[in-house]
């Protein structure tokens, strides 16, 4: 409460009911429920899959540098992108999809920081 008696917003459990019966109409007249499900399954894989591919291409080019003659902190950088990814994928996998997009991101950001350290 606000304390204040010339207060113009409603009650919250008004606001909850109002925003409540506008998500139901939006969702009469907009997608079907068959359409978002199908999005969201469809952002998990994309973020499953995103995620596995990096974390093996940032694993494989750790080992390759670390086999050659790169400073030590390269394939550090890239295993720690990889490992990054990794758990990216694992969240996009449990359906958080943004979280796991920033990961990507952080991920291969810290990859091509390894590369710029060669």
């Amino acid at each position: 409460m606000s304390g204040r008696a010339d207060s113009d917003d409603p009650p919250l459990d008004e606001r909850v009911d109002a925003d409540a019966a506008a998500a139901a109409a939006d969702a009469d007249e907009g997608e079907d429920a068959d359409d978002v499900e199908h999005d969201v399954r469809r952002a998990r894989w994309t973020a499953l899959g995103a995620g596995s591919v990096l974390a093996l291409a940032g694993a494989a080019a750790a080992v390759l540098r670390l086999a050659g003659s790169a400073p030590v902190l390269v394939p550090v950088a890239y295993a720690c992108g990889a490992a990054v990814c990794a758990l990216a994928a694992v969240l996009g996998s449990r359906g958080r999809t943004r979280r796991a997009l920033w990961l990507l991101i952080a991920g291969l950001m810290t990859m091509a920081l390894g590369d710029q350290f060669d």
